[in-house]
């Protein structure tokens, strides 16, 4: 059966595959289109598992939220330039819509959920992008937010470099002031990266060690012993103020704090209105970074 360019454009359409690659596939297969596909496939497993050692730390964060429900989704690449990447984007965006559709319990679960418009499951599709784009992808982590008596709000900053997912619980869910803060105070985190919400989330050992520091460079300063203790829970409420979300200085109202901001608007709108939890994603933070020998990876391409 003759291989038509028609054939060949039909099969890179539905596996992403190169023209050669769907072209031999095609010949293989006899010119049957579901035989090329399943080709294609067990090769990309093949070149996929190649590639699933290698470090990948580059990549998108990605956002979604619809009323009281959100979702913050990071998935890595091996480099920068595949967070451009059609196809990459696409599978992000996918991904976050599985998981506020979905609302998964953890990675596995995630993996297990149908990928939409593919017949294969976010594990197998990750595995045809590992194929089709030719690095390493990892689907590393995301967190999801559910509360129908509040409103979710998400922020992406710098191209997918950071992402924030802040909730605010109140019965006054359809006023926009609520939104519009939402949304300002994930800017506000993006900006501030506070460690915790609240004083009570700061582990004791935490507290405990900063006040060591302090008593010691209290004393080694000559500080009379009587007045030391004093010094450390000023220096504690400002330890506070720096790692407390709603403590800090509110980024557009510096002259107040994020709980106090919150206070006044639920004052404002008549009604209760709380910060419960956020959540703060950048881009391959903990990761190892891969380190390209450019000079060799071109050295190797002209052998």
């Amino acid at each position: 059966m003759k291989i038509t360019a028609s054939m060949v454009s039909e099969l890179r359409t539905k596996t992403g595959a190169g023209m050669m690659d769907c072209k031999k596939a095609l010949t293989e297969a006899g010119g049957n289109m579901e035989e090329a596909v399943d080709l294609l496939r067990k090769k990309g497993l093949s070149a996929a598992a190649k590639k699933a050692d290698r470090a990948a730390a580059e990549g998108l964060v990605v956002g979604l939220a619809e009323g009281g429900c959100g979702v913050l989704v990071e998935v890595n690449a091996e480099t920068d330039f595949v967070a451009k990447n059609a196809n990459f984007q696409e599978f992000t965006s996918g991904v976050a819509n599985v998981v506020l559709s979905s609302k998964p319990a953890d990675l596995e679960a995630l993996k297990a959920l149908p990928f939409p418009g593919t017949g294969r499951t976010v594990a197998e599709e990750q595995t045809h992008q590992i194929a089709t784009i030719g690095e390493n992808i990892n689907l590393r982590r995301f967190v999801c937010f559910d509360n129908d008596q509040g409103v979710v709000s998400f922020y992406i900053h710098g191209v997918g470099k950071i992402g924030v997912l802040v909730e605010l619980e109140t019965a006054k869910t359809d006023d926009e002031r609520v939104s519009a803060l939402a949304r300002n105070l994930a800017m506000h985190i993006a900006a501030a990266n506070p460690p915790y919400l609240c004083r009570d989330d700061v582990p004791a050992e935490v507290v405990e060690k900063e006040k060591d520091i302090m008593r010691t460079k209290a004393i080694e300063s000559g500080k009379p012993e009587k007045i030391v203790e004093k010094i450390i829970a000023g220096q504690i409420n400002k330890y506070f103020s720096e790692v407390c979300l709603l403590e800090q200085a509110y980024v557009i109202d510096p002259d107040h704090t994020v709980g106090k901001v919150v206070e006044n608007l639920g004052k404002e709108i008549g009604g209760d209105v709380k910060l419960t939890r956020f959540a703060r994603y950048q881009l391959g933070e903990g990761l190892e970074k891969r380190e390209d020998d450019f000079a060799a990876e071109v050295a190797s391409m002209t052998k």
